[in-house]
């Protein structure tokens, strides 16, 4: 008979602590990246170097959140709520393809809000889905522990 490994409480948590850094990390990437370029509208060399910075925030956005960091006992809302904040990683990956893309199908001329515009667009997606998961995992997570206390 296999004993199985069970993660202890605290071990769970020190592991999400660390994955929801590497998370807010990648999203602070992503922020800068997108507010750089705004600072020299009329550099398109100088916005280049910010889609790389843009794409290895998206990275680390996705593959903190690939990280399993759940309790093997918690509810299968939260595992699906968790499941939801991945997809605003792939959201974040997307607006980074479009970023790639854009530049080489527009070509030099184009400004930097052309370049940038499906860029924007995904990435707002990905930021709303981001927020309404936070918010549904608070409330979940109150509502789980109001039930632990009863």
């Amino acid at each position: 008979m296999a004993i199985k490994n069970s993660p202890s409480k605290g071990n769970i948590e020190k592991r999400r602590k660390l994955i929801e850094s590497t998370a807010t990390f990648g999203l602070i990437l992503i922020c800068v990246a997108l507010v750089a370029p705004f600072a020299s509208p009329s550099d398109l060399d100088f916005v280049k170097s910010f889609k790389w910075i843009y794409c290895a925030g998206a990275l680390i956005y996705v593959v903190a959140r690939v990280v399993n960091a759940m309790d093997p006992s918690g509810s299968l809302r939260m595992r699906r709520l968790r499941r939801m904040e991945f997809w605003a990683g792939v959201a974040f990956i997307a607006g980074g393809a479009f970023w790639f893309y854009q530049e080489g199908h527009l070509g030099e001329y184009a400004g930097v809000l052309a370049v940038m515009r499906d860029t924007i667009m995904f990435t707002l997606a990905g930021a709303l889905i981001q927020i309404i998961a936070s918010w549904l995992i608070v409330a979940q997570a109150k509502k789980e522990s109001r039930k632990t206390d009863e």
